[in-house]
């Protein structure tokens, strides 16, 4: 079976700050957000919900998705959330055990 990567958006609130990141371990990465086991952005601003994210075979294609996504506008990366989850929902919340 094939490594899947994840390249991932985060925010507070649908006008708070968003974070972009790249994983390949989604469910342990949220976690590690909401714990906030690493410090950084996502854990001084409470970035812990888990709004939208894509699913990639190849390690190279995740990590330009993510590079080209981190300069968006913002009003950009906020149509792209609302296609998928308009109410944004936190995703993790949907994960399966």
């Amino acid at each position: 079976m094939a490594k899947s990567f994840y390249v991932y958006i985060l925010a507070t609130r649908k006008d708070g700050p968003l974070y972009v990141g790249i994983t390949s371990d989604l469910h342990k990465r949220v976690f590690e957000h909401k714990t906030h086991a690493i410090p950084g952005f996502t854990a001084r601003y409470n970035v812990d919900r888990l709004v939208y994210f894509e699913t990639f075979e190849d390690p190279e294609a995740a990590i330009t998705r993510e590079k080209k996504l981190k300069r968006w506008h913002r009003a950009w990366k906020v149509a792209l959330i609302e296609r998928d989850n308009p109410d944004w929902r936190d995703l993790a919340e949907e994960f399966v055990p």
